[in-house]
């Protein structure tokens, strides 16, 4: 993937062709934190730079608790303009039900099979040879953040990999700080794990387990490491009392805890805060470990609406959303990288351009909701809430139930 400097002239407002009547069209979403409702100006702005407008349709909350009312809302006979998912499985049922809008002749006009890169994005939009939504970003769940200043409160170097994080909980505890900051929204506890999986157990475990859903696997040495390690990050987050992702972040954000391992999204918070990476905060990609990351991230669907003008203001919407100015303008604001290969970011940042370079070598796997069901994903979910908030419940104990789960996963 090639990302070069983008000039000023690039950056400039893409015009697009607007439909005849301006026309207001919902979007829901649940980006709802500072640097998120930073980002999600920008689609609202260069949409609406098209004559249309963009009505705000955010959800408080996280994704688990944002899906249900969006397809209540679709299957209810209610639909919004569009909505947000994530990239993979989760609106495969509304797909296959007929309620999602049909993309592939917008799609193959404007070429999209040649511009999203990896392909595998257009590919999680895709059923039966039809594409179905327009990914908008690439965001990777393998990153530690890491306060500076904590660490220099402590009196320890800033470290370089997991095991150098884990030697310095001493240290931080003992200056008051929490080690490792973890909210108890439930899909937290579970992406520390998945994170942990594919940087202690590298690529071809993480492979095994969620995509082969090989239970011998998920029940072997190698994941008993990475469930010591899940045992260690329950330790290190016991004084982490905070519900929301972001209010974690902003605990390592003030100093108050160490690090977190959250998606590339925490940049945003960073950002709003003024934070400068590198300078007031470090990142260690696949924990500093295997530098690997996802191509999950967030694409939009458009539910089937009986109203003309609206369906062809959709399809301005779904043009807006993948051009080049507001490819850039909208990732920059978010901390995730663009879906389209041929966009120039000079903006970017220290852990924005670790992101990239990985990318650019092509060391990617894809995201848990690209390879297991939305079903068996909250059933690990729900392994790994019980397991971080059941200090009685043994590293072996999780790992058996985990393997009970990837053998019925689908």
């Amino acid at each position: 993937m090639r990302y070069h400097l983008m000039t000023a002239a690039f950056a400039a407002s893409v015009a697009f062709a607007a439909p005849a009547a301006a026309t207001d069209l919902e979007v829901t979403h649940w980006w709802t934190s500072g640097g998120e409702a930073a980002a999600v100006a920008e689609l609202a702005k260069a949409f609406d730079a098209t004559g249309n407008k963009w009505v705000d349709g955010a959800i408080a909350g996280s994704g688990g608790t944002a899906r249900p009312i969006m397809i209540s809302r679709i299957t209810g006979g209610d639909p919004m303009a569009a909505t947000q998912f994530n990239h993979g499985r989760q609106a495969e049922e509304l797909v296959q039900s007929g309620l999602m809008r049909d993309l592939t002749d917008i799609a193959e006009k404007e070429g999209w099979k040649d511009i999203v890169r990896p392909s595998s994005l257009l590919d999680s939009c895709t059923l039966d040879g039809k594409i179905y939504c327009v990914p908008v970003n690439i965001h990777s769940q393998q990153w530690l953040w890491l306060s500076n200043a904590a660490f220099e409160k402590a009196g320890v170097a800033v470290p370089t990999n997991w095991d150098e994080f884990v030697a310095a909980a001493p240290a931080l505890e003992k200056a008051g700080i929490t080690p490792l900051a973890l909210g108890q929204q439930p899909w937290q506890a579970s992406l520390a794990f998945q994170v942990l999986v594919v940087a202690l157990g590298g690529t071809d475990l993480y492979n095994k387990v969620y995509g082969e859903k090989d239970a011998d696997a998920a029940a072997g040495p190698e994941m008993a490491t990475v469930f010591k390690a899940a045992d260690d990050a329950r330790r290190m987050a016991k004084g982490s009392n905070v519900q929301d992702w972001n209010q974690a972040t902003n605990l390592v954000i003030s100093g108050q805890a160490a690090g977190q391992i959250m998606g590339d999204w925490a940049q945003g918070e960073f950002a709003v805060a003024g934070k400068v990476a590198g300078t007031d905060y470090s990142c260690l990609p696949g924990l500093g470990v295997n530098e690997v990351i996802q191509t999950g991230g967030d694409a939009f669907y458009f539910p089937v609406l009986k109203d003309a003008e609206k369906s062809a203001a959709q399809d301005v919407l779904a043009s807006t959303m993948l051009a080049p100015a507001t490819q850039v303008a909208f990732n920059l604001k978010k901390g995730s990288l663009p879906v389209r290969g041929d966009v120039d970011i000079t903006a970017a940042n220290d852990c924005m351009k670790k992101g990239l370079d990985i990318l650019a070598k092509g060391n990617v796997i894809q995201s848990p909701d690209q390879l297991m069901s939305a079903d068996s994903l909250t059933q690990v979910n729900d392994l790994f809430v019980q397991f971080f908030n059941t200090p009685s419940m043994t590293a072996e104990d999780a790992q058996k139930t985990f393997a009970e789960i990837v053998a019925a996963a689908d």
